[in-house]
């Protein structure tokens, strides 16, 4: 069969205003008159009262004397030094694993869990190690406190805690 001869569509002609035109010349006037309001008002307000004092005491400088502590060194150093040296052999089993892509064979896999289980273990082993180490030498801090004192409680605890692994006692007056 033949198909049948295209007739040509006509050209679309548009039955409404283009985007941002409106139709009506008053209603285009409130637009602008409502416009110009709105751009008279103050959208902005400042409070320069005073801020009330809480309390009688004078303010006390707090100066900032921020360390890192010994066990967040420790934990970094180790950290480092485990991402270091497990480099040569992250390279190594990388060309093994390489050289071995060509054999398809299904328990490369488990080879490949087996191989790599050591260097993991021995990993997070060095972590835990340098963090309990850095912590069981954690330098001890003094805080000096001067001034009048109001207790407000009548409970006090008495807490020891020593050692690496260190159970928490505590003592409360009968």
């Amino acid at each position: 069969g033949e198909t049948p001869p295209m007739h040509p569509m006509p050209e679309p002609t548009p039955t409404a205003p283009a985007a941002g035109h409106t139709v009506n010349p008053l209603t285009e006037s409130v637009i602008q008159a409502a416009t110009r309001d709105a751009m008279r008002q103050i959208t902005h307000y400042r409070d320069d009262t005073p801020v009330p004092a809480k309390g009688d005491t004078p303010p006390v400088p707090q100066p900032d004397s921020r360390r890192v502590p010994t066990w967040a060194t420790g934990i970094a150093v180790a950290s480092g030094g485990i991402g270091a040296g497990t480099t040569g052999p992250g390279c190594a089993a990388w060309l093994l694993f390489k050289g071995l892509s060509s054999v398809s064979l299904p328990s490369l896999q488990t080879f490949a869990l087996i191989l790599l289980a050591p260097f993991a273990g021995a990993a997070i082993l060095a972590v835990a190690v340098g963090a309990a180490i850095a912590k069981a030498k954690r330098a001890n801090t003094t805080n000096i406190y001067q001034g009048a004192v109001t207790v407000t409680s009548k409970t006090e605890v008495s807490s020891t805690a020593r050692g690496m692994f260190a159970r928490n006692r505590n003592v409360l007056p009968r």
